[in-house]
């Protein structure tokens, strides 16, 4: 039986000012679904000025990044320019123009382009600034930073799923991560960045999440996982049904191209400044057989890393917080790799509540590890920033270290020479769960808990942790 569901098809009645919540019980799924809401007033379409900016790291994000955007059909080419920063108003005084490359898109708001343009041979640690180009003319000048070319400390921002009610709802966590983060190097993305197939078309969806992070994702490096909502279902010629990437991934990033074969343009690895990221797409393992060749090479990429560190994103969890059984595949395939190699950080989303497993054995000898001072890791973190609310599962009171229902939350990483701190806050900046991963003179890694206050955050029932209903649907 699903909790109270909060959706676009079920009212939630207030009884008075203060007073308890009247429980309404969900509809059926209507069959068909019926059409998609669509933002009729043009909000989305295509203009003849850049929109959608977005910047990427490069595969060395020391000496490259990349930018993709959008404009109307009369764009034809891919122009950007690029400067050394500098103190006065003359930005484009001996700036270098730069081409790249030009896609079209047809979809429910209308033709439109989409430009790519990679920026090469930068200084590290440099900041510059940059400009795209569209029919009507040139986007502001906008700035980044390079990462340092050896290690340097730095903090980054790791979000789960946003998905649903991106700009009404999610887009107040993802500013409140950059407004609270100040300086921060780059932002990771665990996927189900929209909900593509559920309530509003794709084009209105990719419109809301860049206006979600506006400027902040044009100015600051993102590194985003495909989840299994980026997906289209297709129906086979043989009536079988499989999934297709839906089109506006890989025109939205210009991720590096250094990928697995079968998921060429959804895994990739970059390094920054001494951590070495490694992202990996879990839908096309599970569903389009591009499980074995993902770990062989995630496994060469985690070899050959350089660095201190390294961090491993991708949507589907090892560990799940709200199904009934962990993702089996991956599971088999990846949890090896990612602990024969001594991965640090495993970041995920897709269960829609807040999960941490320091230890598989579970919570009460990852603390006692931990008290101890026992080697522990890797650590496997679920998050999510949007509406949409999963319950927890029956082992969140012996598996998770740290667990949350009905909460969106944002996390923010230090990364230092011999430890990284991981902080996660709930959308009004509560610190809800803190660990240091520190590394010995073993090259080991051993965990201690940080102070959290923030009672767990759990629905009683009908009853929700925020004096509202309950949202968060069981997953059977």
């Amino acid at each position: 039986m699903n909790r109270l569901i909060a959706s676009t098809a079920m009212a939630v009645m207030l009884m008075s000012a203060g007073a308890a919540f009247a429980q309404v019980e969900a509809a059926p799924d209507p069959d068909p679904l019926p059409p998609p809401a669509h933002w009729a007033n043009g909000r989305y379409e295509a203009k003849g000025w850049p929109q959608r900016i977005v910047l990427s790291p490069g595969a060395d994000a020391a000496r490259e990044m990349a930018v993709a955007w959008r404009t109307d059909t009369r764009q034809t080419t891919a122009e950007a320019q690029i400067a050394l920063d500098i103190d006065g108003p003359l930005l484009d005084f001996g700036a270098q123009t730069v081409a790249g490359e030009t896609r079209a898109i047809a979809n429910e708001n209308g033709d439109a382009l989409y430009h790519q343009a990679r920026f090469t041979g930068l200084n590290p640690a440099s900041r510059y600034v940059y400009r795209v180009k569209g029919a009507d003319g040139w986007s502001e000048w906008l700035p980044f930073t390079t990462a340092a070319a050896a290690f340097q400390p730095f903090r980054f921002i790791y979000l789960g799923d946003t998905q649903n009610d991106i700009l009404s709802i999610g887009s107040r966590v993802i500013r409140s991560a950059f407004q609270h983060a100040g300086p921060v190097a780059l932002t990771l993305h665990a996927g189900d960045l929209i909900a593509q197939r559920e309530t509003k078309i794709h084009d209105d969806e990719w419109g809301e999440w860049t206006e979600a992070g506006g400027h902040h994702f044009a100015m600051i490096p993102q590194a985003p996982a495909t989840g299994n909502h980026e997906y289209i279902d297709r129906e086979l010629p043989d009536g079988e049904e499989s999934r297709e990437l839906g089109p506006h991934w890989p025109l939205q990033f210009a991720l590096p191209d250094n990928g697995a074969e079968g998921a060429r343009e959804t895994s990739y690895f970059f390094d920054y400044q001494g951590v070495r990221f490694i992202v990996l797409d879990g839908t096309a393992a599970i569903d389009l057989g591009a499980l074995d060749t993902q770990a062989a090479w995630m496994d060469a990429a985690l070899a050959s890393n350089p660095g201190r560190w390294s961090v491993a994103v991708f949507h589907q969890p090892i560990y799940t917080c709200a199904r009934p059984n962990d993702t089996a595949k991956l599971k088999a395939a990846w949890k090896p790799i990612l602990e024969n190699r001594r991965v640090d950080l495993v970041l995920q989303g897709h269960d829609h509540c807040y999960g941490r497993v320091s230890n598989e054995r579970g919570r009460d000898e990852a603390r006692r590890a931990s008290a101890a001072g026992e080697v522990q890791g890797p650590v496997y973190v679920v998050s999510v920033v949007g509406s949409k609310m999963y319950g927890l599962n029956n082992r969140a009171d012996s598996q998770p270290v740290r667990s949350a229902e009905n909460t969106e939350l944002y996390q923010l990483v230090d990364v230092e020479a011999d430890s990284i701190r991981f902080r996660a806050y709930t959308a009004t900046g509560g610190l809800y769960d803190d660990f240091t991963l520190v590394r010995g003179p073993d090259g080991l890694n051993r965990l201690t808990e940080g102070e959290v206050n923030m009672a767990e955050r759990r629905c009683d029932g009908a009853a929700g942790p925020d004096d509202r209903p309950c949202t968060a649907e069981i997953k059977d």
